[in-house]
């Protein structure tokens, strides 16, 4: 089972966030890669040159993306990244939906050997190192949400306080209160 931190995020949190991810060697792809992707480093400088779907972090200090070309569907063309053989941490960014309310974003990994997934072997330690580095920071520098499985950052829940709706993204979710 992969090891997942449900988040909320506002703009400014996620600068913060590539901030504190400069010091590790972690390269942004998006989730489906077009052919001739051009990677570039996870820093502050480049927040805005991220994809406005989800993405992934590869740690590529660590090992390379495992990547399948897509053969058949609307992706046709495109490439995939195998998130079990590959040193990745799948981030789904936080946005907001049509009623002006800050959806709920994610950030998982899968670390461990699990059967559904056909992982052998568990990811290795440095990565599981650099996975729990990042959960770390954002147990201290984010709020903890009610319910508890959810963190707001510091700026999201500024944007709370002045009236900002904080909505768990799943189907029929419900909303999220930060702890002071």
């Amino acid at each position: 089972m992969a090891s997942v931190q449900k988040l909320f995020m506002a703009p400014d949190d996620e600068v913060a966030l590539f901030r504190f991810l400069e010091r590790f060697v972690i390269e942004v792809y998006p989730r489906r890669v077009p052919p001739g992707w051009e990677t570039f480093r996870a820093s502050e400088e480049n927040v805005s040159r991220l994809p406005e779907e989800d993405l992934y972090l590869v740690a590529s200090e660590i090992g390379a993306a495992q990547v399948d070309k897509v053969k058949r569907g609307p992706d046709k063309g495109f490439w995939r990244i195998d998130e079990v053989r590959s040193p990745v941490i799948f981030l789904e960014r936080s946005r907001k939906n049509e009623e002006g309310e800050l959806l709920s974003g994610m950030l998982w990994a899968e670390l461990d050997v699990t059967p559904q997934t056909g992982r052998k072997d568990a990811a290795p330690d440095r990565f599981r190192g650099l996975f729990r580095e990042i959960e770390e920071y954002l147990r201290k520098t984010y709020r903890k949400g009610d319910p508890k499985e959810f963190l707001v950052g510091p700026k999201a829940a500024r944007l709370y306080k002045e009236g900002l709706v904080l909505r768990d993204s799943a189907h029929r979710g419900g909303t999220v209160v930060p702890f002071k």
